[in-house]
């Protein structure tokens, strides 16, 4: 007698294929509620501002060293007296100094200044080459912070005239703006692009390269009378002075900074260097 066939039955799934048929639904259907996590990196907290700071880190200078290196001319190892003395009494020999360019006497003497500016004050800062030396922060050997420089409501925006012979007026509020927002955006734009080269394993040294010239740096400068007043000479402007001068502002501001602490470290070389023009000896 021939068998007759058992009807099939539908088992259940095993354990294994439901949750692949789970899967296959659910790659199907938009989940709903909130999107996944993802990687991307929040935005820029970057620090924006518009001044520039200068601390006098040590010194070793004072009138009286200008008078004891010009005596040593005439008096020897007696000018070492003059260590000791009173500069105020020989102050009309600095004025003489100072009127007559006899710019030596000015040179022994120190000052270290620790600097926080914008990169574009450095480069401008760095043409002073004699009678200064330079230790600036490094972007091959620490990580950048995400400060920058966007001028305050008092600085300039305007320059009128042809080069040599101009001047700077006031910018409207919507030119303000503009450059505010327009650098901003560009700053926080640059360093997100910083900071992912760095999340991927590019060096510091590579990745620094599109960050721009608004960043903040930081340096130590040091420098010695004389050429602490060529620098003056040529980067602040006053009322005192025989040769006009068109600095930058940003680095004049930071020139009318260590301006005040050598002038309270050497009042009366200061004041004969005003009175003299402010021209270096």
């Amino acid at each position: 007698m021939p068998r007759i066939a058992e009807p099939v039955q539908n088992f259940p799934l095993t354990d294994a294929a439901s949750r692949a048929r789970r899967v296959d639904a659910a790659r199907a259907t938009p989940l709903e509620g909130p999107p996944p996590v993802t990687d991307t990196p929040e935005p820029t907290k970057a620090h924006f501002r518009s001044d520039v700071t200068v601390d006098l880190v040590k010194s070793a200078a004072g009138d009286s060293d200008v008078l004891f290196a010009a005596r040593v001319s005439t008096a020897g190892e007696q000018s070492l007296e003059e260590v000791t003395k009173d500069p105020e009494r020989s102050k009309g020999l600095i004025n003489y100094l100072m009127r007559d360019r006899h710019g030596s006497p000015f040179e022994h003497n120190s000052m270290t200044f620790f600097i926080s500016a914008p990169i574009f004050v450095f480069r401008e800062f760095m043409r002073h080459r004699v009678g200064w030396s330079y230790n600036e922060e490094s972007g091959r050997y620490r990580e950048l912070e995400p400060v920058f420089y966007v001028p305050g409501e008092s600085r300039k925006l305007i320059q009128q005239g042809r080069p040599g012979k101009y001047e700077f007026v006031e910018g409207t509020p919507e030119q303000h703006t503009l450059t505010s927002r327009a650098m901003e955006d560009s700053y926080r734009q640059a360093y997100d692009a910083y900071q992912e080269m760095l999340a991927a394993g590019v060096a510091r040294e590579v990745a620094r390269a599109v960050l721009p010239v608004g960043l903040f740096s930081t340096m130590y400068a040091t420098c010695n009378a004389r050429s602490l007043m060529h620098f003056l000479g040529l980067r602040t402007q006053h009322e005192m002075a025989k040769v006009p001068s068109f600095p930058q502002r940003e680095i004049e501001m930071v020139g009318e900074q260590m301006e005040q602490h050598w002038q309270t470290l050497m009042p009366l070389t200061h004041a004969a260097f005003n009175k003299n023009g402010r021209v270096a000896p």
